[in-house]
């Protein structure tokens, strides 16, 4: 490849335009950054609102439940999505897909803010909160997988992990921004944030979805797909490819999410309830400390990821699961002490620190698990599957934990496991056969 200042140069080889790595690293980071918005706001109102505003008839803790039920219905359609864009991804490309699970997750936000409460439609209103959910969930799951592919395809060999942080980053910047949203209307009267107020950050989402799309098309399509779709190695159904050459990835794929899925829910969803119902602490003093603490990690993942390229993604993995582990006692008791400063010191342990390690090499590890002529099916569906697994349930059994339990030990030895499913996965016989770039 000639080389030149000018991040679009043409491909001697093959005569086809490509671009920077640093360029479609960028591009995937922003995009992924405002899906994630996307997705997080909505996990922030079921702590926040959705109980009172979809779900009024039932009991608080009911309530809670039944909103944290329609956050995690969005879970069970990202494999679909995953299975869908995938599909396509590995037939027509990486690029279109992007662009259309940009504008699918888009739509679905700005409709959240449109949809009337149970006061004012009755049971429609959850049914159409449920619908959007799903939606939700459906775009996502083709983001990942594509964003990733887009970064890593395009990256360096010794450089896969770093260049495939930045997707990986734009999940705490989409956290940020969505924290960020709320925070703001929380400095709104009660009654008109919980009448109205809440839905100004599902509404700025049009905005955002403008700017990703504008970003995400002036990128080119990944050469490694261009090479296998030169060769002629297009599979017919990439998903039964997967499943029938491919389960032992597959099954690490998943499992291996655990560690940094778990916690990453429990903290983002779980604990804005848990925190000013169980432990008096204040939503503000919550959601300016998740703030804080997903500020640095946008810089951290990839900082992470640099090691990670060093000693391999794997052992990475591993590390991140061990520390985890060691911390999921101490972050609980840190919150429990009520101190501003504990809150924040608990945030950065388990977002800044934790979320880094054991998040910053996965798409560089996932990825490398599948051939390139399936790799969209089988990286997107198997990190998809794993959110169904862990992300989806960490909110419902957590509340269900700490409504039989004193909370702290049993919060924390359910962390703990999570992160030995994961060490677990990492070490079997098929992960250690895994061939890293």
């Amino acid at each position: 490849m000639t080389t030149s200042n000018d991040p679009q140069v043409q491909d001697g080889r093959a005569g086809m335009p490509t671009v920077s790595p640093r360029r479609v690293a960028i591009a995937s980071f922003s995009g992924t950054a405002i899906e994630w918005y996307d997705f997080f706001i909505f996990g922030t109102a079921a702590a926040l609102v959705f109980n009172t505003a979809f779900f009024p008839d039932l009991s608080p803790v009911i309530g809670t439940l039944a909103s944290f039920a329609t956050f995690g219905v969005a879970f069970f359609a990202r494999p679909v999505g995953a299975i869908v864009f995938g599909h396509f991804g590995d037939r027509i490309g990486r690029k279109r897909m992007l662009v259309l699970s940009l504008l699918l997750m888009g739509a679905a936000t700005v409709c959240i803010g449109l949809i009337p409460t149970y006061h004012q439609i009755g049971i429609a209103a959850p049914i159409l909160l449920v619908i959007c959910r799903m939606i939700q969930g459906f775009a996502v799951g083709g983001e990942w997988g594509g964003a990733v592919l887009m970064a890593v395809e395009h990256a360096p060999p010794r450089k896969r992990a770093f260049y495939g942080s930045f997707p990986q980053a734009g999940v705490p910047a989409g956290l940020l921004l969505a924290t960020g949203a709320f925070l703001l209307v929380e400095l709104m009267p009660e009654a008109e944030m919980m009448s109205w107020g809440w839905r100004i950050p599902f509404w700025a989402s049009g905005l955002l979805v403008i700017i990703g799309l504008y970003v995400r098309l002036k990128i080119v399509e990944s050469p490694e797909f261009q090479k296998v779709k030169d060769e002629n190695r297009v599979a017919d159904f990439p998903i039964l490819e997967v499943l029938r050459t491919q389960r032992p990835a597959f099954l690490v794929g998943v499992f291996t999410q655990a560690t940094s899925l778990v916690p990453f829910y429990l903290v983002t969803v779980f604990l804005l309830s848990y925190g000013p119902s169980d432990l008096d602490l204040s939503r503000q003093t919550l959601l300016l400390s998740l703030l804080v603490a997903c500020a640095i990690d946008i810089f951290t993942v990839p900082a992470a990821s640099i090691l990670a390229d060093r000693i391999g993604p794997r052992r990475m993995l591993i590390y991140g699961a061990v520390y985890m582990a060691l911390i999921a006692y101490p972050f609980f008791w840190l919150l429990g002490t009520g101190s501003d400063l504990a809150v924040l010191a608990a945030m950065i342990l388990i977002v800044t620190i934790g979320h880094a390690v054991t998040y910053s090499a996965v798409a560089a590890y996932v990825s490398a698990l599948f051939p390139a002529a399936v790799r969209y099916t089988g990286a997107s569906v198997a990190y998809q599957m794993g959110g169904v697994v862990f992300s989806a349930t960490a909110p419902f059994i957590a509340v269900a934990i700490s409504s039989a339990t004193d909370g702290e030990w049993a919060l924390a030895v359910y962390l703990a496991a999570a992160c030995v499913v994961s060490i677990i996965a990492l070490t079997v016989p098929p992960a250690a056969k895994v061939q890293h770039h």
